[in-house]
């Protein structure tokens, strides 16, 4: 019987593991569920613990069909678990044969399904449902506010160099349409300290800005900002904040009420390990009003739902989310979190050794989570990300001056299924290159 459309983790400590041993085999309880069994019977132990559980880890990536020749270390976007695939085929069929019980008309109201899948999104992102829309991505969802909001010419948006290009675009579209001013704070690579981030930041906002775009996790070097504090010292000073979290749900614990933003884009894709076509935008409710949706949509302009209507479109990738809100919920996101750090810190100090290294990433305690970027003197990043991938069959993603306004490099960003060995095998082609070099072409 094959484990990948199920969850079995193993090796997760002595309770855990006990559980684990005493239940019945395939006959008995799913293997997710008794994986969730297992885990919560060791409450005690602490996430740290679980990061560097092999045991455990193998089997999360048991429930998933991966590559087994590749060391996929890029994810931007992240596999699907096998358990989504199949829900996400199996709405698609279910539509497919009776698309009218799926919501597709106005007079039928909101999709059960569907709103179940809203509930359970905003208790993940610490929000009430009637502020959480559902969007295709975090790309749309941050294009709504960003184009929703009402702006006259002079007014100034105020960003970061190191947004994600799109958001960078969609600015310059209203520099160009509406005559706004677009400045932005430049924060180095790795960053500065915590208080020199918000100080930076606070002393760009003039008498003009009217929106301050800032990311919670930096897509390229995988920095995560002091948002709280930022978001605190904009209100005081009458500035809306937009947080870019693409990076944040799924990757570590968000809160947006904690945050105090008042807008916040984020993925389903990435570390949710949902389906393509799937993100939240979560808008402060007194604000709904007062933006508007990108495609004109029927009912209230304070219903949140507004801003999902583009249109003909499948409903199968959001109901398929639920399955991978699931997987997440089983796994936790503390759990995962710990992974995702212990996996950083596992490559960045054996690179960080290295002479002719340079970390993009600040190293310190909670100002990265599994996202880290490096730059070696002397080797091209395009050139390195060439090698290891025709070499070594590990694949990461390089970066350049085309991406954003800093230094060029190398992004790393290992998932749950990523082993602590297929890091190293990363690690030492690295090291491989820099003592005896590359051949040419790669």
């Amino acid at each position: 019987m094959s484990d990948r459309r199920t969850f079995l983790g193993v090796g997760v400590g002595a309770a855990a593991a006990a559980v684990l041993a005493g239940l019945p085999g395939d006959r008995g309880l799913p293997r997710m569920a008794r994986l969730s069994e297992a885990t919560a019977a060791d409450e005690s132990t602490d996430p740290e613990t679980f990061a560097g559980d092999e045991a455990f880890w193998h089997g999360v990536r048991r429930a998933f069909a991966l590559e087994p020749r590749l060391v996929n270390l890029n994810h931007g976007y992240s596999p699907n678990p096998e358990s989504v695939l199949d829900a996400l085929d199996r709405a698609v069929r279910r539509i497919s044969r009776a698309p009218l019980s799926f919501g597709h008309w106005p007079e039928e109201g909101p999709e059960p399904a569907r709103e179940s899948v809203r509930r359970r999104a905003a208790v993940l992102l610490g929000c009430n449902a009637e502020e959480l829309a559902l969007t295709r991505s975090a790309t749309e969802a941050l294009q709504i506010v960003q184009l929703g909001l009402t702006l006259r010419p002079g007014d100034e948006v105020l960003s970061t160099s190191e947004d994600y290009w799109a958001m960078w675009n969609t600015w310059q579209q209203r520099v160009q349409r509406d005559g706004v001013i677009h400045a932005e704070v430049r924060l180095g690579a790795p960053h500065p300290p915590v208080g020199e981030v918000v100080e930076r930041i606070t002393k760009a906002i003039t008498s003009k800005t009217k929106i301050l775009l800032i990311p919670h996790v930096t897509w390229l070097t995988g920095h995560v900002l002091p948002v709280a504090e930022i978001c605190r010292a904009a209100r005081e000073r009458g500035v809306l904040t937009i947080v870019d979290g693409a990076h944040g749900p799924g990757h570590m614990p968000v809160d947006v009420r904690a945050l105090g933003c008042d807008f916040y884009g984020a993925s389903g894709h990435k570390w949710l390990m949902g389906p393509l076509g799937t993100g939240f935008l979560y808008v402060r409710r007194e604000l709904i009003r007062d933006v508007w949706p990108l495609t004109p949509a029927w009912g209230p302009r304070e219903d949140i739902r507004k801003f999902e209507w583009v249109g003909g479109q499948s409903t199968a990738p959001v109901l398929a989310l639920s399955d991978a809100l699931t997987f997440h919920e089983r796994l936790g996101v503390t759990r995962k979190a710990a992974r995702f750090r212990f996996l950083r810190r596992r490559w960045t100090d054996r690179l960080g050794a290295q002479p002719r290294v340079r970390l993009l990433t600040s190293g310190d305690a909670g100002r990265a989570c599994g996202i880290g970027s490096f730059a070696i003197d002397g080797i091209e990043p395009a050139a390195l990300v060439r090698y290891l991938r025709e070499r070594h069959r590990v694949l990461v993603r390089s970066f350049g001056v085309a991406e954003w306004d800093g230094p060029t490099g190398v992004r790393v960003a290992p998932n749950v299924f990523n082993s602590a060995a297929e890091v190293d095998r990363f690690a030492k082609a690295v090291e491989m290159a820099i003592r005896d070099g590359m051949p040419a072409g790669g």
